[in-house]
């Protein structure tokens, strides 16, 4: 038997990552899970300059960008379902999104991630990597990686209802 009672969502606001939600919704729903969505911002007070690394402070500029991806996440999470969906929005920081995404997991006792992929190949892989790959080879549980718009199977609740009349 699946018992899944925390399912993480990592979100950087794309359309494979509101499918993702998607999933992740219907999953933390179906098992009565506590659904987790992450967000990570990149960490501006530090820069990468080669193998050099800058801490330049920013206060202002990374409170504003903080802000803007709170709100953001607060939108996304809207839901008008009854009973509503135990759900936990997330803002880390830092300059390793799939690492924050795998600490965060490890530290919460996630059982599922579920994360989108823009299914890059070639060389654009090879310039800007992956964080749904690298979260995949590091994660402490098992990890759904959703492409849209391939095979979709999660199906709206009205069609649903629908389907079985």
């Amino acid at each position: 038997m699946i018992a899944l009672k925390n399912i993480l969502v990592a979100t950087d606001f794309s359309e494979p990552s509101d499918a993702a939600l998607a999933y992740g919704r219907a999953l933390a729903r179906t098992f009565g899970a506590t659904l987790h969505v992450v967000h990570v911002v990149d960490n501006v007070s530090t820069l990468v300059y080669g193998a050099e690394v800058y801490a330049v402070p920013m206060p202002e500029l990374r409170e504003e960008i903080e802000n803007a991806a709170r709100k953001q996440l607060a939108d996304l999470l809207v839901d008008n379902d009854r009973p509503p969906l135990p759900v936990r929005p997330v803002l880390l920081t830092a300059n390793a999104p799939a690492a924050a995404i795998v600490d965060y997991a490890k530290g919460e006792r996630i059982d599922l991630i579920v994360v989108g992929t823009h299914g890059r190949g070639g060389m654009a892989h090879l310039l800007m990597g992956s964080v749904a790959e690298r979260v995949v080879r590091t994660a402490p549980c098992p990890v759904l990686t959703v492409r849209h718009p391939e095979h979709e199977f999660v199906i709206p609740d009205a069609l649903v209802a629908v389907a079985k009349a």
